[in-house]
């Protein structure tokens, strides 16, 4: 029963994906950008679903099992950071990205204050692939882990039928497929980890004595982790402050940034946001609350792998069919996030590292093809952490392209050597912080970004005001701009 349900919740997210397509047009911005025709709600749900990946099924949930309650200031910082970063950059890029005629993200950057940094473009594509390539490895191997835990499969096995079947829409229908079912799971991620939750607090006799057992644990419920590298208040804020860049970091994310890119109007940014942020603060708390309780159902799961809580406390607890929700609750997530990658990877390489001279429909398709094969492979050979994996790709993204974009949304102006050290800079910043263990205490996404913006800030000048305006409506390296999207 729990294999049926599984695939029937599939079969319906892949059906979704293809129905898709009968609104497709054979364009590049049809195919990258749903012809920026995305309404807020759709944006935000989609949003949502490729922020909330197998990061947060896996990653988040096995990270609240070996934390305990302090687990919490992740979510506070995140969402915090999202959100401050969201009030100037958001509505702005939406903006940039219909004057530019531009339809990936490293080419708006790029183009944002009415120059254009060719080169940077070339150096941020490669950057983009190799990590976004990563990332979409991460989500595809948290699928396998998701049916080793539940039905006791090779993770390989289950890696393989991720990418089949992101392949089966997302190589087709494009970023509109990806919206379409990212709404779709959004629900179903949501409605699974209500339904685990619920049942695990009852099944310790409610809320009471679920927390009497918690506190039984020593330290498990201390509102502030012990091993900061500052004690007291100092280490604590650094602490919050690290998880605030993490979530800040979203604005350097190509495959959740495009969702706002794609919107139908900027107007509709501050329903998009509702959306996204409600959503968003539901699910991250009703994935720590299922973190806390796997601690009390797994006792002895940290000795082996605690990204396995999730699914294998869904084998304790559920009767078959429920489990196959989890299970697909669990796909949609990695699916929802892996999909939207490959098709970002897709955008750098026909758009950047092609200079625009791919414009058949089918090539584009390919190279989706080709990416998501690409990814596949990396997960059949990786071993390393999902949570780990991610945090790793998520900070060299932000980093290679956070500080770039907050100095242009300020009003400032750079030239393009300045643009690309501060994106190296940036990256360097953040690997090395990591390779002297730093991250642990402080994410190294603050280093990285907040160092470069500085100094990008105090080197720059202030734009001409009509250069902010709009930007060029066409690509020297040979790209064409979108046509003008109708608004009927």
């Amino acid at each position: 029963m729990t294999m049926i349900v599984f695939l029937l919740c599939l079969a319906g997210f892949v059906a979704i994906g293809l129905a898709s397509v009968s609104k497709a047009k054979a364009s590049k911005s049809d195919y990258y950008l749903a012809s920026s025709s995305v309404r807020p709600a759709m944006a935000g749900l989609s949003a949502v679903a490729t922020n909330n990946s197998g990061y947060m099924f896996i990653g988040v949930i096995g990270f609240t099992y070996a934390t305990g309650l302090a687990a919490i200031w992740l979510m506070v910082g995140w969402i915090l950071g999202d959100f401050l970063a969201s009030l100037f950059i958001h509505r702005r890029l939406r903006e940039v990205t219909e004057s530019s005629g531009q339809v990936s993200f490293g080419a708006v950057v790029a183009k944002w204050s009415g120059q254009d940094f060719g080169l940077w473009r070339k150096i941020a594509a490669v950057i983009a692939v190799i990590f976004l390539g990563a990332y979409a490895a991460a989500q595809i191997a948290a699928g396998g882990k998701a049916l080793q835990g539940v039905l006791g499969w090779s993770p390989q096995t289950g890696a393989i039928i991720s990418a089949v079947l992101i392949l089966a829409y997302s190589a087709f229908g494009g970023i509109r497929a990806s919206i379409w079912t990212d709404a779709a799971q959004s629900i179903v991620m949501v409605f699974a980890m209500s339904l685990l939750l619920f049942v695990a607090v009852a099944g310790r006799g409610g809320i009471d004595a679920t927390y009497l057992e918690m506190a039984a644990i020593p330290g498990y419920l201390n509102l502030f982790p012990d091993d900061l590298l500052f004690p007291g208040l100092l280490g604590m804020a650094l602490f919050v402050l690290g998880w605030m860049f993490a979530g800040l970091s979203v604005i350097g994310q190509p495959h959740v940034m495009v969702r706002f890119m794609a919107l139908k109007e900027p107007s509709d940014m501050a329903a998009a946001r509702g959306w996204y942020y409600g959503y968003f603060t539901l699910f991250y708390l009703l994935a720590t609350g299922v973190g806390l309780m796997s601690r009390l159902y797994l006792p002895d799961l940290g000795a082996l792998d605690p990204e396995l809580a999730l699914p294998t406390m869904a084998v304790e607890l559920l009767p078959a069919a429920l489990v196959g929700v989890i299970l697909a609750g669990i796909f949609a997530a990695t699916m929802s996030t892996a999909d939207s990658l490959v098709l970002a990877c897709s955008a750098a390489i026909t758009s950047d590292l092609a200079g625009g001279r791919i414009q058949k429909a089918w090539v584009m398709k390919m190279v989706t093809a080709a990416v998501t094969l690409m990814a596949l492979m990396f997960a059949l050979s990786g071993s390393r952490s999902v949570f780990s994996l991610v945090i790793l790709a998520w900070s060299t993204l932000a980093c290679a392209f956070g500080p770039l974009m907050i100095v242009q949304a300020l009003g400032r102006r750079l030239n393009q050597p300045t643009a690309i050290a501060l994106m190296l800079g940036g990256v360097a910043i953040a690997f090395a912080w990591r390779m002297q263990g730093w991250h642990d205490q402080v994410y190294e996404g603050l280093p990285g970004i907040l160092i470069p913006t500085l100094i990008g800030l105090a080197i720059s000048h202030k734009a001409p005001a009509r250069t902010q305006a709009a930007a060029a409506s066409a690509d020297p390296a040979g790209e064409p701009a979108a046509a003008p999207v109708s608004r009927a």
